[in-house]
């Protein structure tokens, strides 16, 4: 087999959703694989980086694999990795990822790329890892493929990005069996933090909310008033995430900003005004409305020391899930988050192909997930 691996062309459009289809049939929920009018504009997008290989014998894709990046938070994604099915077992989608991380880290525009990665299989986490990605963690029915997925965060640095980490010293105790998990997994120091104490509520605030939550599903009126309320981007940070959702209750208190996909199933939640900490005692709702829009997984990203916003999200019921070292630049140090998720669905793992690095992971979240939800009585001696 002869595969030559090209930077995407409009004219390649039409043979890439035929790709996407024989690889994932009708289940695939990224546009990138199946909106013509979407890959067209992340083809011309010079924030973009997609490459194609096509086999010459067969005179079509063989597979298929972009970066798309963030330059304002130098912040990459690998998406869209598809290999087809009569070229499976030669190596091509390693080659095809270190290619598309080649070209998106020569730019020198990027500290880091993150991927979401499948685990139906092993397949794909052992090409990452032998592409110098590293697990972070395991965000179990994150996504609706063929069925109700779960998904596993790896990510792979520029030189030098790790030791200009800064160090946290107090973390929300139910986060500590993570970054043990990120410890064994990638062999990274999270120095010793000591658990802090819960956040404190503002006088007549954080009594628990049930009034419905109102949703405004209208994209753009949502992002003309997320950039009203967070001009500053530092206050925005949530790459590659735009809002196209908004949840508020009644009176008011805050406003929750979301990036709402149905056909996934999923929701991230970008942003929260005036600050994380504000949904304190409010988030049943919030879930609740949610939803009904159709999303069964939510997801947030906190800075590690952000324990009154981590504070507020542990306290109903988010599952601390990963952990992304210098993910954020600020001057010359780097910062570590969290991403922080909760499901409405049954979680089952028995489908799971979950490899070595992603094993500490695993047991982190079962024991968070246990002493969250299954709070076990006491036993008398």
């Amino acid at each position: 087999m002869t595969v030559t691996i090209a930077p995407a062309a409009p004219q390649d459009v039409a043979q890439l959703r035929q790709l996407y289809f024989d690889v994932y049939g009708h289940g695939y929920p990224v546009a990138l694989g199946s909106d013509p009018e979407e890959m067209r504009r992340l083809i011309a997008d010079p924030h973009t980086h997609w490459l194609t290989a096509r086999d010459e014998g067969a005179g079509h894709l063989a597979g298929s694999v972009a970066v798309q990046t963030d330059p304002g938070s130098r912040i990459g994604k690998l998406v869209g990795l598809a290999v087809h099915p009569d070229q499976r077992g030669g190596g091509l989608a390693g080659r095809l990822t270190a290619d598309v991380c080649a070209d998106a880290f020569a730019t020198g525009a990027l500290d880091s790329v993150y991927a979401t990665v499948r685990v139906v299989t092993p397949g794909p986490q052992q090409v990452f890892v032998r592409n110098g990605f590293q697990a972070l963690g395991l965000m179990p029915n994150a996504v609706e493929v063929a069925g109700c997925e779960s998904l596993a965060l790896f990510a792979r640095h520029a030189d030098g990005v790790l030791a200009r980490r800064e160090s946290v010293g107090h973390v929300p105790g139910a986060l500590l069996p993570l970054l043990e998990a990120a410890r064994r997994s990638t062999g990274l120091g999270y120095g010793h933090p000591r658990p802090a104490d819960g956040p404190a509520l503002p006088a007549g605030r954080g009594a628990p909310v049930t009034a419905p939550m109102e949703l405004l599903t209208a994209p753009g009126f949502v992002r003309r008033r997320f950039l009203e309320l967070f001009p500053d981007p530092g206050d925005r940070f949530f790459p590659l995430h735009v809002p196209n959702a908004v949840l508020t209750p009644p009176d008011g208190a805050f406003e929750a900003y979301a990036d709402l996909d149905p056909v996934a199933a999923s929701c991230s939640l970008v942003a929260v005004h005036p600050s994380p900490a504000a949904v304190t005692g409010k988030l049943e709702p919030l879930m609740a409305a949610v939803t009904r829009a159709g999303a069964d997984y939510v997801e947030t990203l906190l800075p590690l020391a952000d324990t009154a916003g981590l504070g507020a999200f542990l306290a109903a019921g988010f599952i601390p899930s990963a952990v992304y070292p210098a993910m954020r630049r600020i001057g010359d140090r780097y910062h570590d988050y969290v991403v922080l998720s909760r499901t409405s669905r049954q979680i089952d793992f028995r489908t799971a192909a979950v490899s070595g690095p992603l094993q500490p992971y695993l047991a982190a979240y079962l024991t968070a997930w246990t002493s969250t939800y299954l709070t076990l009585p006491e036993v008398a001696p």
